[in-house]
């Protein structure tokens, strides 16, 4: 029985060794394979530039070794924290004191490495307003946004993000190809030996400075927008009402704001009477007195001359 167990024993250490060999051999064929599709992939996107290059202008060995290296280095990596992320946010904040708020937005930011875009004030008293536009550091994004909530009650928040990883990718790839096609142009117009030659690579020289510049300001902007992100912060004091409060409806509110048009009414009205009272005494009263005493001469009786009675007219003689 011993022996039987010992060459059971045996067999099944054979089997396990053979099996462990076969698994060794399957790992070491994928890994090959996927060096394969490795190597393939970084060939394919090595000469991805070139075909740029290739259509951008007739470009020579080096320069297209350049545009290889760099499209190598500019590939894009799909990691979250590698992404270009343009974050902007919009919040409103009541507070007790709108100008103490507002200095210490402007330390919370200034800490954070940021700085303040915009300042824009209304009113001094408990309605009072502030709008700052915060330009801050994209890592420090979230944790300013949560130090502005807690300086006081924090009334609405609408924070955006935009992925322009694509899009930034995409502008390097064409300003590598432009900055190819304008050194190709810049050697041919060195060779031109005429002028009409020489007049037309100028122009096509400069219309691709043209371009190269304007790809440049916008990788510029992007950099700029994915690096700073902007916030907008509204703070508002005590008694300053919401820009998105719902209208009250109803007889009672259409009686209150009736009385308050009626008393504001009688109240220009008042104001405009206080004003033209000194004029009315200064002018109405000489009037007043001169209509008096042209009345009272219409109403004397004129003195006129008596009237004398017709001649007597002679009595008719009788016929004799």
């Amino acid at each position: 029985m011993t022996t039987m167990g010992a060459g059971m024993d045996g067999q099944a250490g054979r089997r396990r060794g053979a099996l462990l060999t076969a698994m060794a051999l399957t790992a070491t064929l994928a890994m090959a394979g996927c060096g394969a599709d490795d190597s393939g992939a970084r060939d394919s996107a090595a000469s991805a530039p070139e075909r740029a290059v290739a259509e951008g202008g007739a470009a020579d060995k080096n320069s297209g070794t350049d545009a290889e290296g760099a499209a190598g280095a500019g590939a894009p990596d799909l990691r979250v924290d590698q992404r270009a992320i343009i974050y902007t946010g919009a919040m409103r904040v009541q507070v007790t004191d709108v100008d103490a708020a507002a200095r210490e937005v402007t330390a919370v930011v200034t800490r954070a490495g940021g700085f303040i875009g915009g300042d824009v004030r209304r009113s001094a008293d408990a309605d009072a307003e502030a709008e700052l536009q915060l330009r801050v550091p994209a890592a420090k994004f979230s944790g300013v946004v949560e130090e502005i909530a807690k300086l006081g009650r924090q009334q609405s928040r609408d924070i955006n993000t935009r992925d322009v990883t694509e899009e930034t990718v995409d502008l390097e790839a064409r300003i590598i190809s432009q900055r190819a096609r304008v050194d190709s142009a810049r050697r041919l117009l060195a060779r031109a030996t005429s002028i009409a030659d020489l007049v037309s690579l100028e122009n096509e020289l400069g219309r691709r400075e043209a371009d190269l510049a304007s790809l440049e300001a916008k990788k510029r902007r992007l950099a700029d927008l994915t690096a700073l992100s902007t916030i907008t912060v509204s703070l508002a004091g005590p008694a300053a009402k919401t820009s998105d409060e719902k209208a009250e409806t109803g007889f009672l509110v259409g009686l209150k704001g009736g009385w308050k048009a009626f008393v504001a009414s009688m109240t220009v009205l008042l104001t405009v009477l206080g004003a033209l009272l000194p004029w009315l005494v200064a002018l109405g009263v000489p009037l007043v007195v001169l209509l008096l005493v042209l009345r009272r001469r219409r109403k004397t009786p004129a003195l006129t001359a008596p009237v004398s009675g017709p001649p007597p007219v002679p009595a008719a003689r009788s016929a004799p």
